[in-house]
Order: structure tokens, then sequence, then C-alpha cells
């Protein structure tokens, strides 16, 4: 962590999240007028090769969450973006330091490392750490 500062923080979008009322509707409506294909969890996964993974698949996810959705909180924004990150542990101790208002709780699966970070507007932003070779 020691030159985290001046280091790529953010290495891309991982993913853009968009609360709705009518979610089915919505689903529909960005299949039909802007081609965004539905896959049965909800959402689209667009995928592509960049510079942090020249030898991997990255993805950025598109999905509509419920209205009633509370994985968002505490942010009360209808919208939530994720944002690829490097090192998720080092860049939260770092944002701490820096007096960002972090939560304590961090999610590691096989889908990578999942951590959250409040921005000055009260918007909740997610911060993932890509699993290897994504």
């Amino acid at each position: 962590m020691s030159n985290m500062s001046n280091m790529n923080r953010v290495t891309g979008i991982g993913g853009i999240f968009i609360k709705s009322a009518q979610p089915e509707l919505m689903r529909a409506w960005y299949q039909r007028h802007l081609g965004i294909p539905i896959e049965a969890w909800g959402g689209s996964a667009f995928r592509w090769r960049g510079e942090h993974n020249p030898e991997g698949q990255g993805s950025t996810v598109w999905s509509i969450f419920e209205a009633s959705s509370r994985y968002f909180d505490p942010s009360t924004a209808p919208f939530m973006v994720n944002y690829r990150v490097a090192d998720l542990h080092a860049l939260l101790a770092l944002l701490r330091a820096e007096g960002c208002q972090v939560d304590d709780k961090v999610d590691e699966s096989e889908y990578g490392k999942f951590g959250w970070v409040m921005d000055p507007d009260g918007n909740r932003i997610e911060l993932w750490q890509p699993p290897a070779g994504q």
C-alpha cells in the first residue's frame, strides 16, 4: 500500500445498477429500444478485454433492481455505480485514512471482493476487485 496514493485506484466501471418501481417494464424497454440483452438474472454483462486484463475476460454489469431493494442503503439514490479496483483492501484502508465513510463489511466470494464507500452526496459506491483473470 506504500505507493497506493500515486497509483490508479479505480481501473474501470464494473457495473451500473438502477432501482425501478417497474423493473420488468424497464428491462423490456432497454432490451427493445437499446438492444441490451436481458439475461435470466435480470440484467446484462457486457464482456470486454482491456489493459488491466489483457489475457482475461472483463465485464461491466448492467442491472435493474426492485425499487424496494435495500442493497444501495444507506444511500437514497435510485442508482449505484460499481467501480473495478486493483487492490480492494489497500484502497479501503487508504480511504479510511483519508476520512471517507467506508462500510465495515467486505464480501469475498468466487465473484471477487466487494467493499463500499459513500461519496459526499450520500451515494453508495461499490468497489470491486475482480477475480484473477477478469
